[in-house]
């Protein structure tokens, strides 16, 4: 068991002012695997307070500085690869290789996008006899979640020591042991004291007290659109800037041109990578209402096809959910979508088969699902793919911007340009086409109550910066 009872404050690991210990359990085993000390408002202030000391000197670090620094972090992070992969596995349940090839590498892939980003661009342009000048926001807060936890954390940390900022991270309570380690990697790359700061605890005590904080300038913020909410109410009081990428219901279309074959497959696997707990996972599967048959076979067999079980082992492709919590929440959801008249395909209810102990969920597929019912509007954040139908493109778009949410979505069609045309009128932050990957380097975020702001690439290190005018800079010509 690792033994993480304390807080990274101002360059060094000290006892908490919190007294409170919280286990750390294994979803696929019920084991705990860590224990954390919950922070309180004082450990908050504690934090913040370095942060505002460190500000005053690393605003002012040369942009030379920021980058051999991240060329450490970069350095020590390669280090750590299998620490970290080994963490995130036992306590967010990842597949050990999913860990590994995805999960850690995401985090440096972030940590190296912002190292490019800054060196490639110096934040400032001329207008007539302007000069306009990006300059570090301030101190920030942010908290992030556990489904995607070194992605998550590196993409606000490395933006923001590209941007002169100094911060306090507020990791998520389920899986805190990549913060702790990416902590390590902090101080041994040679960050300055009160840089970065870590205060274990939960939302309505260490998060609210950075959202309300006076002396953070800017609160960075990922989970729950409900928790995004508060925090913005939280924030309002002293009018932080604030940045929040939160839930989504994604769909995604599939022409009447598309591979069905390839497309369908590759469509339920995607969703039910990361055991379908991805904010951006295309859970809404739309297809046209005379390959509704077809649809329904290919993606029986994809659903039946996932091998589920131990993150441990070789070969398995989905691990459990998160926590117990978490579980029931899936298992509620998956039963509503019986409930209401849904047609299941694949999956359902209870644990797979030998796999009654932990936090495991059935690959699951509904079809027939419409419009109104529950699964097709809330965010199940698990293994479940709805599969709706539509009368032709105009319907498709329809249906694919009736929802609160506008994080992602897909259009798969033999014909590039149709599929473009489409993505086009779709009310969404990111559109995948024909199944393209994420890129690091283009901006993440989304429309509607999927949040506003964007992370990544030049957009994310900008996200940390205001914007200054010097008039009468520039002579005129």
């Amino acid at each position: 068991m690792h033994n993480l009872q304390k807080f990274f404050i101002n360059g060094e690991w000290v006892e908490p002012k919190g007294s409170e210990v919280l286990d750390v359990l294994n979803p696929a085993t019920d084991e705990v695997v860590s224990q954390i000390r919950l922070g309180n408002r004082d450990d908050v202030e504690s934090a913040v307070a370095a942060a505002v000391d460190a500000f005053q000197t690393f605003s002012l670090s040369s942009k030379e500085e920021r980058i051999a620094l991240l060329e450490r972090i970069v350095e020590c992070y390669m280090s750590r690869l299998d620490d970290l992969a080994l963490a995130t596995t036992e306590e967010m349940g990842a597949p050990i290789e999913f860990s590994r090839q995805a999960q850690v590498m995401a985090g440096l892939g972030h940590i190296k996008v912002a190292l490019s980003v800054l060196k490639k661009t110096d934040f400032t342009e001329v207008v007539g006899t302007t000069t306009i000048v990006k300059e570090p926001v301030g101190v920030c807060g942010m908290i992030t979640p556990w489904n995607w936890p070194l992605n998550q954390i590196t993409c606000k940390v490395a933006p923001a020591i590209a941007a002169g900022c100094t911060m306090v991270l507020k990791p998520s309570e389920v899986a805190p042991r990549t913060a702790h380690i990416f902590a390590e990697i902090l101080a041994e790359a040679g960050l300055p004291a009160g840089v970065f700061n870590l205060v274990d605890g939960d939302g309505p005590t260490v998060g609210a007290a950075l959202s309300a904080h006076p002396q953070i300038d800017m609160i960075s913020f990922t989970g729950s659109t409900q928790a995004g909410k508060q925090v913005s109410i939280a924030a309002a009081e002293n009018l932080k800037k604030v940045s929040l990428e939160l839930g989504g219901k994604s769909a995604n279309i599939i022409l009447d041109d598309a591979d069905f074959a390839k497309v369908i497959k590759r469509s339920v696997k995607g969703v039910m990578g990361n055991t379908g707990q991805s904010c951006n996972a295309q859970t809404r599967l739309l297809v046209p209402e005379n390959r509704l048959a077809d649809t329904i076979e290919i993606a029986k067999a994809a659903a039946e096809s996932v091998v589920t079980g131990d993150p441990m082992a070789e070969g398995t492709a989905m691990g459990p959910v998160v926590s117990k919590l978490q579980w029931q929440r899936v298992q509620a959801l998956i039963q509503k979508g019986i409930d209401e008249g849904a047609q299941l395909v694949a999956g359902g209810t209870g644990s797979p088969e030998g796999l009654e102990q932990g936090c495991f969920v059935k690959p699951t597929v509904f079809a027939n699902v419409t419009p109104e019912m529950t699964i097709a509007r809330e965010e199940i954040f698990g293994p479940v793919v709805s599969i709706m139908t539509y009368k032709d493109e105009e319907d498709a778009i329809a249906i694919a911007n009736d929802s609160i949410y506008g994080l992602s979505g897909g259009v798969y069609s033999a014909d590039l340009d149709r599929a473009k045309a489409v993505a086009a009128r779709m009310r969404t932050g990111m559109i995948h086409l024909n199944g393209a990957p994420a890129d690091a380097r283009a901006p993440f975020g989304g429309y509607k109550q999927s949040g506003n702001g964007r992370e990544w690439g030049h957009y994310g290190v900008e996200e940390f910066m205001e914007t200054k005018s010097m008039m009468g800079s520039v002579p005129k010509q």
